[in-house]
């Protein structure tokens, strides 16, 4: 048992700390492109992940969720959430692999900003170098656990340990009724005769509190 309980949180924390590797790759600087236009001097953009595969923020919060799910789901939902991973894994490393294969398309958004430039084709003209910086190969890493993680989450998930008894279904038992008593028991208490007779004198205009 605590075995399958190191494996479980084993391969959450993976889950997590890819995540938010790739939530970190994100927020830097992919590519460093110079821009070229006639009559204008070079410029160097700096292109971040945020613009050359926005995507992979929402992939890596989504990873992040599926950590916190994945230490309370039951077998089956294990089974779903593994297969989710693998394919937010996937991806990350696709969005990383088009930004490392083509840096002047995945700048062409920092460009037109910065340049007023649109159109794929005019914006990779206008691209005369671009260089990758580390960061989506730490993308495509993350990436990579990421999808690793989920093929372990389905093989090992089986032999998981179930969730605590605080995430289990409470049963609740229906209440009696107010006066309710047991079988053979005494029933509500009946009002006495001084009661009624003060509630008769009230009505007929009599003050309950004199003297009698």
């Amino acid at each position: 048992m605590a075995s399958a309980r190191r494996l479980k949180l084993g391969h959450i924390l993976v889950v997590l700390a890819a995540s938010g590797l790739a939530l970190l790759a994100w927020t830097q600087v992919w590519v460093n492109a110079t821009v070229g236009q006639s009559g204008s001097a070079l410029q160097i953009l700096e292109v971040s992940g945020s613009t050359a595969a926005p995507g992979v923020t929402a992939l890596a919060l989504a990873g992040l969720a599926l950590a916190g799910a994945l230490s309370i789901a039951g077998p089956v939902i294990r089974v779903v959430l593994g297969v989710l991973e693998v394919l937010l894994g996937f991806s990350v490393s696709l969005s990383a692999v088009l930004a490392i294969t083509d840096p002047a398309a995945a700048s062409a958004g920092a460009v037109t900003d910065a340049t007023g430039i649109s159109g794929a084709d005019s914006v990779v003209d206008a691209v005369v170098s671009a260089a990758v910086t580390p960061w989506p190969f730490v993308a495509l890493v993350a990436g990579v656990v990421m999808a690793g993680a989920g093929i372990g989450v389905l093989v090992t998930a089986r032999s998981w340990p179930g969730p605590t008894s605080r995430y289990q279904a409470v049963r609740f038992e229906p209440a009696e009724p107010a006066g309710a008593v047991d079988a053979g028991g005494p029933g509500p208490a009946a009002p006495t005769s001084d009661a009624v007779d003060d509630w008769d004198g009230l009505s007929r205009g009599e003050d309950p509190t004199a003297p009698r």
